[in-house]
């Protein structure tokens, strides 16, 4: 439970390797306790920390396990942190090294660990362990990391070979096949004009293929042709017959070697993928080596506003960039001057960046799971520091607090803002965490003056704690929102939250968070993990002009989008993909993978277990006693769901045994008729119309199962099946009751009936969608006296007491593994996949899918909030849009990609008259106010004809409706009637065509911003 959704992202296999690695980390500033933290959530088996500093007190910038305590007690780094590590998960062993580490340190004990990453250390020394750790067989996998000022750089050296044993890490994709010639090579065509969604030098197998039946089971790389075909081997020779129908082609994870070169050679010839298209990452490359031969030479860093110290570092970096295999074609100096001006201090955001990235390459290193860095990566966010300009060095000098590592990187004046700020973040959970930690390091809206406002309406669940690490088992069921801000204040007691437990959405708009409180807010911070309620926050935000930080994560990809009022696209401006839906007649009849089967069983325990339920208590508090529902059944009324109703309460269990009959005889419904009964209507040899065969790809022919007592899969869909029929019965049970041998005593009186074939129509188009439940003008005389009948044979079987017009309805709980949920839709789909043969799933894929649990990992979380933390300073320094950075990161690749953002959407009214998403017209209407001077306003002022006036859904003047054009001698007051209090409300309107050759839609209407109207007294 504690690493369920990371389990999702990682798998088994690596789940096991991690848990039996030792991993060392070298130096606990801010960028070492990140990864430390990152790579315990994670669950290795044990890390050990060294670092013999003495806690100071701007290590509380960056180093969230440092408390003002372990300052006045100089505790060393490792001591005061080591401790708070071991509470982020008990399954890992913590331990404090007490070597020092230095050129004459003998290096051998580093054989105990798998990993070794080194941070805040001499350049000579991170040379010297990384050819130790490479000497070695099998070699230790070193990776280097530095935050310095802005700036920061990530280095791997997994030795001369490692293996790679999944590189992607995602679902391997397969595809149905249409068509295989005989060519050299052979083409493969997808089903259906179906992306097949593979790539060029792929590893694809086949089965169940019809006629070229050599290809089953064989291994080929392929090369893609189109996105609905690729080419395979020769299959011109006589063993490839030509093809018939079926098959399907599913990739297949193949190992890949990457080698690798020692730090040393790296330096002069480095591997460094492109981050930013704006910057020269080579010359990032370039500054921090001149950067570490600077220290080498002078034992301490360049000063600040220095010309001298700048100069030297200049000299460095023309005589290193003249080694390079690839040299820079010029020296930038800005980015020298720049790492020389921050390089004492540390950015603690990028710490967070880059603590996610390295975070994510030991779990590389260790598990051979997923691409690592191969070998450099650079990372900065220089643009910080144009709003600094051409200040003293004075105002980067440190002041002796816990900002000092800040004030170096921005100065004093941004750090006095940021404590100033006024910030409303929704969502408490992974992202909200890290959000949260990094705010409290920043030191932001500590002042009396500042006010950061969380809300979060969930509870802390174990499953959180892998990855929303403010959250220990100490504060399961506790508020998220109160329970983050109280963790917030023991790493910054100077932080002024309020954390609320609502939801933001229309029902909390004008109670707690309507207009006035968004107005109130500096900036808003979305935290959340769904596309609906990001939407709905970008709306809100728009509407009230409010900068928007958005980013979110799905296992190892991140997202970053930056949202500024009149600056930016909106969140908006981007549609999501649809997503893809599966038809009624493939989820109720023909299913063809396991994705197909798993939604059903979902479907099968909603409806069995919580709809019917609830909707024969819903009938009864409804219409009232059986006596007062008879009535009205002979007074010939039609009470809607009557029949399924008393259909419930007829086939009601009475005890735990007809819990298990009832179970039996849904295994029989389900698995064997239902496939009898396709095989009827449709026999094997069965054709469609057009004389091709109607069992052929992707309609796979259902095999009955038979039930068998011996059979795992069966028994606990009887076992399951039946406690939840009990639950919803209100029958009790023993963990006896539910013994195997048990349920098969009682399984030897259950009398299962016979298929008897039905005249039910089968859906079998695609476009047909799921039959509408019956309503109450469905229901026929017939149906009535049907009614009659059974409601008077349930009351002369006492059947109808109070009791048994109530039911207990099952609330899905994914995370409680024995209430029987998961085990019923695990077995229920992976009997329908055998009846189907189809490749089942385990449970948990099951549970991923039916749970809808979005894989999540803290490396992910922490680096995406640490890059979204720092476009949320460039904002508060009011840097323009190209200093801005949208970020996508994938860390499996791994890939890290950030842009500048697409400014604001421009839409055109007529001429050279634009608006944008931003853009909000305002009209003050005083008392009297009428709807033809309103329409008259833009007449006067934009030359423009009102064609159209609606507030929300309700149409307020259309001038195409003659009986409308009494409605401008109207007050505006009289047609939008607004409540007492209410100020102003937002119109939506449109504007005629008076050019005929404007080419709009057809519609006639020329598009407007929203409006604005004041109710002016």
């Amino acid at each position: 439970m504690f690493i369920v959704r990371q389990r999702y992202v990682l798998g088994d296999s690596a789940m096991r390797r991690m848990a039996h690695s030792n991993v060392l980390i070298v130096g606990l500033g801010g960028l070492g306790i990140e990864i430390a933290k990152n790579i315990v959530l994670a669950g290795i088996k044990s890390l050990t920390v060294l670092d013999r500093r003495i806690c100071q007190i701007q290590d509380l910038g960056t180093q969230f396990f440092i408390r003002q305590e372990d300052v006045d007690d100089k505790k060393t780094r490792a001591e005061a942190s080591v401790d708070r590590l071991a509470e982020l998960n008990p399954y890992v062993t913590l331990k404090n090294a007490s070597i020092e580490i230095s050129q004459e340190t003998d290096l051998s004990f580093l054989k105990e660990y798998q990993c070794v990453v080194v941070t805040e250390t001499a350049h000579s020394l991170l040379q010297r362990i990384d050819d130790y750790c490479r000497q070695l067989n099998p070699p230790i996998q070193f990776i280097a990391g530095e935050v310095s000022g802005v700036f920061s750089y990530a280095f791997c050296d997994f030795g001369p070979e490692f293996t790679v044993v999944d590189a992607s890490g995602e679902e391997p994709k397969e595809c149905f096949i249409a068509d295989i010639t005989k060519g050299n090579p052979g083409i493969v065509t997808s089903l259906d004009n179906t992306m097949h969604d593979f790539q060029s030098g792929d590893t694809v197998t086949f089965k169940e293929i019809k006629g070229m039946e050599s290809l089953n089971g064989t291994r080929q790389k392929i090369k893609v042709v189109s996105p609905y075909s690729f080419s395979v081997c020769d299959t011109t020779g006589e063993e490839f017959q030509p093809y018939q129908t079926g098959g399907i082609a599913k990739q297949v994870k193949v190992s890949t070697v990457i080698k690798y070169s020692s730090l040393q050679d790296q330096m002069i010839n480095p591997r460094v993928p492109l981050v930013d298209f704006t910057k020269d990452a080579v010359m990032s490359h370039v500054a921090f080596c001149s950067l570490h031969r600077f220290r080498d030479q002078h034992n301490r860093l360049p000063k600040p506003r220095c010309d001298t110290d700048l100069e030297g570092l200049l000299q460095l970096a023309e005589e290193i960039n003249e080694k390079l295999k690839i040299p820079v074609p010029s020296i930038d100096k800005d980015v020298l001057r720049h790492l020389a001006d921050t390089c004492a201090g540390h950015f603690a955001p990028l710490c967070a960046a880059m603590g996610g990235v390295i975070g994510q390459e030991v779990i590389k290193a260790v598990t051979g799971k997923f691409t690592p860095i191969n070998q450099w990566l650079y990372l900065d966010a220089s643009e910080v520091l144009k709003g600094l300009g051409n200040v003293s060095p004075e105002v980067l000098e440190p002041k002796g607090d816990r900002y000092d590592h800040l004030r170096i990187c921005i100065g004093d004046e941004m750090c006095l803002k940021l404590a100033d700020l006024k910030l409303f973040m929704v969502g408490c959970g992974a992202i909200g965490c890290e959000m949260m930690k990094n705010y409290a390091l920043l030191g932001v809206c500590r002042s009396p003056n500042g006010k950061m406002t969380i809300t979060d309406n969930d509870l802390i669940e174990k499953s959180n704690l892998n990855r929303q690490f403010l959250f220990r088992p100490r504060h399961i069921q506790k508020p998220k929102s109160t329970t983050a801000a109280e963790s917030c204040k023991e790493i910054n007691p100077s932080l002024n939250i309020e954390a609320h437990q609502h939801k933001v959405h229309p029902a909390t708009e004008q109670s707690t968070y309507n207009d006035a409180f968004f107005e109130a807010q500096d900036v808003v911070v979305n935290a959340l993990d769904n596309v609906e309620a990001r939407r709905y926050m970008d709306i809100r935000c728009v509407t009230n002009q409010k900068a928007l930080m958005e980013s979110g994560t799905l296992g190892s990809k991140g997202h970053v989008q930056v949202i500024i009022p009149h600056l930016t696209e909106t969140y908006g401006n981007q549609q999501d993909p649809p997503e893809q839906s599966v038809p009624y007649c493939t989820l109720k009849s023909f299913p063809a993978t396991i994705e197909h089967t798993i939604p059903w069983a979902r479907d099968k325990f909603e409806s069995l277990f919580s709809q019917k339920p609830a909707m024969l208590n819903k009938f009864w508090m409804v219409h009232g006693s059986p006596e007062k529902v008879m009535e009205k059944l002979k007074s010939n009324s039609r009470l809607e769901h009557i029949l399924m109703v008393l259909k419930l309460m007829k086939n009601r269990p009475q005890s735990w045994q007809e819990c298990v009959a009832a179970a039996r005889i849904k295994f029989e419904r389900y698995y064997n008729h239902k496939a009898k009964q396709l095989l009827s209507s449709f026999p094997l040899d069965s054709r469609t119309k057009d004389g091709a065969f109607f069992w052929q790809s992707p309609k796979r022919p259902p095999t009955p199962v038979e039930f068998d007592t011996n059979s795992e899969l069966h028994m606990m869909f009887i076992r399951s099946c039946s406690r939840l029929i009990a639950d919803y019965c209100g029958i009790p049970y023993t963990e006896n009751d539910t013994d195997k041998d048990n349920i098969v005593d009682l399984l030897r009186d259950v009398n299962v009936p016979e298929f008897v074939p039905s005249n039910k129509k089968i859906v079998t188009e695609e476009t047909e969608n799921k039959p509408e439940t019956t309503t109450e003008d469905d229901i026929t005389d017939e149906d009535i006296a049907k009614a009659i009948r059974d409601l008077k044979h349930l009351q002369d079987n006492g059947k109808t007491s109070e009791a048994c017009l109530r039911m207990i309805p099952a609330e899905f709980e994914k995370d409680d593994d024995s209430n029987g949920h998961i085990d019923f839709m695990t077995s229920a789909s992976n009997l329908r996949a055998t009846m189907y043969s189809i490749e089942t799933a385990d449970r948990f894929k099951t549970k991923r899918i039916v749970g809808r649990i979005v894989p999540a990992i803290a490396t992910t979380t922490a680096a995406v909030s640490g890059l979204v933390t720092i476009e949320l300073i460039k904002y508060i320094q009011g840097c323009v849009l190209d200093d801005h950075r949208n970020a996508f990161l994938n860390l499996a690749l791994p890939t890290v990609m950030v842009s500048e953002p697409a400014p604001a959407n421009k839409i055109r009214i007529k001429d050279e008259m634009y608006f944008t998403d931003w853009d909000r017209w305002e009209v003050h209407g005083p008392a009297g106010y009428k709807m033809q001077d309103f329409v008259q306003y833009f007449k006067d002022k934009y030359k423009l004809t009102v064609s159209l006036v609606v507030q929300g859904t309700k149409m307020i003047y259309v001038s195409m409706l003659p009986g409308h054009k009494k409605r401008l001698k109207q007050t505006m007051v009289e047609l939008i009637k607004p409540a007492d209090g209410i100020r102003y409300v937002d119109l939506t309107i449109a504007f005629e065509i008076e050019d005929e050759e404007e080419d709009f839609d057809a519609d006639g209407d020329l598009p407007a911003p929203p409006i604005r109207y004041f109710f002016d007294v």
